[in-house]
């Protein structure tokens, strides 16, 4: 059984309309325009959060794939073996860092 809408009457709709330009969408919700209320569960796929064990904060977000932070002491360590301890006198073997760096005059 069909529910009657409220609205205005059948030629002041056709007026409406002809104003607008458009067929006007009632605000007001009714039954027979709603989903129905038993659907079923959906199927989704397992995603990058659905185990909890080392399930760190950087890693929840499967959108963005966010890696862990540079740690930069670990690299200087690691270009200072690789070199010999020449690192520090090498320019060319520069560590990242986080932004670009302002001058203070």
């Amino acid at each position: 059984m069909s529910a009657l809408r409220r609205d205005v009457s059948p030629l002041l709709q056709r007026l409406r309309a002809f104003l607008l330009g458009r067929e006007h969408n009632l605000a007001l919700r009714f039954e027979d325009g709603l989903a129905d209320r038993t659907q079923p569960q959906p199927e989704l796929p397992d995603g990058p959060s659905h185990l909890l064990s080392a399930n760190y904060y950087c890693q929840r977000d499967g959108r963005r794939e966010v890696n862990p932070p540079i740690d930069l002491v670990a690299q200087l360590k690691q270009l200072e073996a690789e070199s010999g301890g020449a690192a520090k006198a090498a320019p060319t073997a520069q560590l990242p860092t986080p932004g670009k760096v302002y001058a203070w005059d």
